[in-house]
């Protein structure tokens, strides 16, 4: 039996969760029921990858009982340590204050290569995207610029932390990595292979260009995008899922943030002027969070990694089990005119 099983066994988990967690909340004395549900199912013989919830009901002292939002996310072949790591480093320098907050890190297990965390309660804004409710997308983008300018404003830190993902420093090894990409284009959807490579070696040479120009680097969240973005109430956001948390250039933030904002706005609302305007609002908050000017070379930066976000999602077009290639074909052509390649696709 695959042992991931354990963690959907009630009298496991309920074992495992009062070992664990609950000396987490000394408010509580007990927790009396787990009800589990998973969110990602991918169980086979004996390696998985799965994120599951564990919707967990605790008893206060008076006996009252609340109930709390306890997820696990765990990998066999990839460790959570780091992003358990990452985690607890943001909720020790303030991240678990005020209206821009993370969910909170509570254990990690070598044994499933697992950590587990309080959740965050609320919608994505990728879902009010949806909805076409302009009114609070254009407020939750103001938030989420001042969380990603908090968050790269621990540069002054982050000396003291270890790069918690060395490989997401550079988009070259990026998981899956660049050459490995590349040879699945190559060997998957041949049409495509000339422009994705010519795209990929001159964003990749950009970003070389800039981190051998200076040594600083800065906390990035590796993965800015609106479903990662959660709405808990009209005042306060939190943002999810940092597996790919490293040392990084800033900009990648926000080229991805602002790549894939105006990619999942043109499909659900259409309008090219209010999706341009959401993105200048997301980006003139930015700047004026993180109290510096937008010059010609973060420029630059921001759409080199606007067009890696682009080449990233049309390749994952191209490569995913059901292959959606006329969805890649727009995007290739789109980075093509950025880059001004000579090539026709």
């Amino acid at each position: 039996m695959n042992k991931i099983n354990n963690l959907l066994d009630q009298k496991f988990v309920l074992a495992l969760f009062k070992k664990e967690i609950l000396p987490e909340y000394p408010e509580f004395s007990d927790i009396k029921e787990i009800k589990t549900r998973l969110i990602k199912d991918n169980i086979w013989v004996s390696t998985y990858h799965v994120v599951i919830e564990y919707q967990t009901t605790f008893v206060a002292s008076e006996n009252k009982p609340q109930t709390l939002l306890i997820y696990a996310t765990a990998h066999s072949d990839e460790p959570r340590l780091n992003s358990f790591e990452a985690l607890t480093f943001l909720w020790q320098n303030g991240f678990n204050k005020g209206n821009l907050t993370i969910p909170r890190p509570l254990f990690y297990s070598p044994d499933f290569n697992a950590f587990f965390y309080q959740g965050i309660s609320g919608e994505n804004l990728y879902q009010y995207i949806r909805r076409g409710d302009i009114k609070t997308v254009e407020s939750v983008v103001v938030k989420a610029a001042a969380w990603f300018a908090k968050l790269h404003h621990l540069s002054a830190v982050a000396e003291t932390a270890k790069n918690f993902n060395p490989l997401n420093s550079r988009i070259e090894t990026v998981i899956p990595g660049m050459a490995q990409a590349l040879t699945k284009v190559r060997d998957s959807e041949p049409r495509y292979f000339e422009v994705c490579r010519h795209a990929y070696e001159r964003i990749n040479q950009e970003e070389k260009n800039f981190l051998s120009s200076t040594e600083e680097r800065w906390l990035i969240h590796g993965d800015a995008h609106p479903e990662n973005v959660i709405i808990i109430d009209k005042n306060k956001i939190g943002v999810i899922d940092f597996t790919d948390i490293c040392l990084a250039d800033y900009a990648r933030d926000l080229g991805a943030f602002l790549q894939q904002l105006e990619f999942m706005m043109l499909r659900k609302i259409n309008d090219q002027e209010e999706v341009k305007k959401i993105k200048q609002l997301f980006l003139k908050s930015y700047l004026k969070n993180a109290k510096i000017t937008l010059d010609d070379n973060l420029n630059k930066r921001i759409d080199n990694y606007y067009n890696w976000t682009a080449l990233r999602t049309a390749i994952f077009f191209l490569l995913k089990d059901k292959a959606e290639p006329e969805r890649a074909h727009g995007l290739l052509i789109q980075i093509s005119q950025n880059l001004k390649l000579d090539i026709n696709i």
